[in-house]
């Protein structure tokens, strides 16, 4: 949860300042935070699909692949320039979309007595929202922002590890 939180804002937050990039959207602010919409807009899609598709997909599975699509998109941004940089890094939202109530359902599950508990330090763990930015931009500072998306690049490897091996004891003990 705390890498998810903290992949999602950081990209949420460089959005304007990237494809404002002389070689990502070559946009001034203000023209460039219009696309920051899509972004959200796209979670918000992707939750619906998401939520329709979690009825026939494991929960671990989908929130697994929705990962590995956002590494490969963020990926792809790093990797190359211009608008395929800029809808790249965009459409990310969109499988952003199921990560926070699958990471929520799969960190509580079987918990029995302990679930409140649990709940309540998954919700703390959202504070990677206010540490992973930061952490982006001091790379930032360091190597540029096109690059300093690894971070959530990162961060998407691990929730996805989680999703596909992490969550299930029986998988995971056998690590």
């Amino acid at each position: 949860m705390f890498l998810y939180c903290g992949a999602e804002i950081t990209i949420g937050s460089f959005l304007v300042n990237y494809i404002s990039q002389p070689n990502i959207g070559a946009m001034m602010p203000a023209s460039a935070s219009a696309y920051v919409s899509i972004y959200w807009g796209g979670s918000m899609v992707g939750r619906f699909v998401g939520s329709a598709l979690l009825r026939h997909i494991e929960t671990g599975s989908l929130l697994g692949f929705n990962a590995i699509v956002a590494v490969a998109l963020v990926t792809t941004t790093m990797a190359s320039t211009g608008h395929l940089a800029m809808w790249a890094i965009l459409f990310v939202g969109t499988f952003n979309s199921i990560m926070f109530p699958s990471l929520f359902t799969l960190g509580i599950a079987n918990l029995g007595i302990l679930t409140g508990k649990a709940s309540g330090l998954m919700m703390s763990a959202a504070v990677g929202a206010a540490v992973i930015p930061v952490v982006q931009g001091a790379l930032a500072d360091k190597i540029g922002i096109h690059y300093s998306f690894i971070v959530p690049a990162i961060c998407y490897v691990y929730v996805a590890f989680y999703g596909l091996k992490g969550s299930n004891p029986e998988r995971s003990a056998a690590l």
